[in-house]
């Protein structure tokens, strides 16, 4: 729970979050003006972001993450890191910071450097905003297509092949994937569900994505992809295995099965290939351990490097192209994994299982796995989840993780909507 906000009662707690009317007519204004913009919360923090891309679109970009400007990535699961042109395959979505509030801040400001008509945009937008007395009625871009939700008997036939052909050995483990389609709640509000997130889950990576012709995105991940702090240090983690935590239930007491330690075990070794593969021999490891993400309990192992000391400046751009998709989202290996799930698992996964987080933002860079996260349509909202499967799964287990993990975002939903 965050000290700033109580997601339950709707009340501030000492302070509010900075000019948090201020905050929510912005995301608000940004939607009616067909801006496109990302809110987001890094875990452990207590104050949000906000970016706005005045040109109404997002650039299709290469993620050369050493090159890239100040802003935000936005990259679908089928993303192609590969290709040198990014239009050749679902690529890379970038929005600029042409207008930026940093959570310490508290304020919305124009970047510097911008061009006369961009910088006249910026300003008429912060006049206008100025000008609001209350946040407009809620307003987001709407996706041009969608699935629904996925049946049970759908999902529990794919877990089963995939078990068949784990135990046939064409691969060892694979993720298959769900939606599920709600109805949004009488009251809801881009906003106070974005704040309430933010509040309920203080140590994830609480998203809000919006994108004219895109859509509108919402989530709070606990899985970082890489990371790059100011002091030059790269951090990727492993993270699989998940149980319900039960009420009052400390991480480190948790008991877990076979299945899980294996599976979080297959994706640990997948880093230190991957790591291998790029001649880097120096890094550090810890754990696994265990984690709680909401409701539920995950083993996560740490890997550390300090880019000072290997010298591989572009190393996080590689890392990121070896990576994405990870095995905790796609399987092992990756290439017959994915093949079997493009052929089986009937589901556009879209934004689902790619990556997303702002770059060069005070000389940090933070890419998150799109996890525990919703497309919001315009009565309804489309979640998406995933379950580990090897050789040991149980169908009827890994539909009831899904649905746990479905439940994370549900019970905030509603509660923000009261």
């Amino acid at each position: 729970m965050s000290d700033t906000y109580d997601y339950k009662t709707g009340e501030a707690l000492q302070q509010p979050i900075p000019s948090g009317q201020l905050f929510a007519a912005a995301l608000q204004l940004a939607a009616a003006r067909g801006y496109s913009f990302a809110a987001w919360r890094l875990p452990a923090q207590q104050q949000p972001s906000l970016l706005i891309d005045l040109s109404g679109s997002a650039a299709k970009v290469h993620p050369s993450l050493e090159e890239l400007p100040t802003g935000f990535l936005f990259a679908p699961y089928q993303a192609d890191l590969t290709a040198l042109d990014a239009r050749e395959k679902p690529g890379c979505l970038f929005l600029r910071a042409d207008l930026l509030w940093e959570g310490q801040q508290g304020e919305l400001r124009p970047a510097e450097g911008l061009p006369p008509q961009r910088r006249a945009q910026a300003e008429s937008f912060l006049e206008e905003l100025e000008q609001e007395e209350a946040p407009a009625a809620s307003a987001y871009p709407l996706a041009p297509c969608r699935a629904g939700t996925t049946p049970k008997t759908q999902y529990i036939h794919l877990v089963e092949q995939s078990v068949a052909a784990i135990r046939r050995g064409d691969f060892q483990k694979n993720v298959c994937a769900r939606t599920k389609e709600v109805a949004l709640p009488a009251g809801f509000s881009l906003s106070s569900f974005f704040l309430h997130l933010s509040a309920a889950y203080p140590n994830a990576f609480v998203s809000l994505v919006a994108i004219p012709g895109v859509g509108t995105w919402i989530g709070a991940t606990p899985e970082i992809l890489i990371s790059v702090d100011r002091h030059q240090k790269f951090c990727t983690v492993a993270l699989a295995g998940t149980q319900r935590r039960q009420a009052g239930m400390r991480p480190v007491d948790a008991v877990w099965r076979q299945k899980e330690i294996e599976e979080q075990a297959m994706v640990s070794r997948y880093i230190i290939n991957c790591l291998k593969k790029v001649r880097i021999r120096e890094f550090e490891e810890i754990g696994p351990r265990t984690i709680a993400a909401a409701n539920l309990l995950h083993l996560r192992t740490d890997f550390t490097i300090d880019l000072k000391e290997v010298h591989y400046p572009n190393l996080p751009t590689v890392m990121l192209e070896l990576l994405h998709p990870t095995s905790a989202v796609c399987g092992l290996p990756k290439e017959p994994a994915a093949a079997f799930l493009e052929t089986h698992e009937q589901l556009d996964r879209s934004f689902f299982a790619g990556f997303l987080g702002p770059v060069h933002l005070q000389q940090e860079t933070h890419l998150f796995v799109n996890l525990r996260c919703m497309q919001l349509l315009e009565r309804t909202a489309l979640l998406y989840a995933g379950a580990g499967i090897t050789a040991d799964s149980d169908a009827e287990r890994e539909w009831q993780e899904t649905e746990h993990k479905c439940q994370t975002l549900l019970d905030v939903l509603y509660e923000a909507s009261r």
